[in-house]
């Protein structure tokens, strides 16, 4: 059975192209619920005009899918709450 632990190790090796970090860092991920073989992630992107999004989305697809075969994996992106930059990124960007 696939574990939430799982999903977050492979989510940490998402990275965005911009800022060099992994999006389970940066604090895009807002949710992970799995049922049986089926991932569900409510997530969001830096900016909605972010040109990696897409990039990003089928990272995040494929790096879940790299864990077990024929897992499922569903992508809701949202905007509200709008992304912050956590304190922990704040100062390794130097911010």
């Amino acid at each position: 059975m696939l574990k939430k632990e799982q999903v977050i190790e492979e989510l940490k090796k998402v990275v965005d192209p911009e800022l060099g970090i992994d999006i389970y860092t940066l604090g895009l991920i807002y949710n992970i619920s799995i049922e049986d073989k089926k991932v569900n992630i409510r997530m969001t992107l830096t900016s909605p005009m972010c040109p990696y999004g897409p990039q990003i989305i089928e990272d995040v697809k494929r790096r879940i899918n790299s864990l077990e075969g024929g897992i499922k994996v569903e992508t809701e992106i949202v905007f509200n709450p709008p992304w912050e930059i956590p304190k922990e990124v704040r100062s390794i960007l130097g911010i």
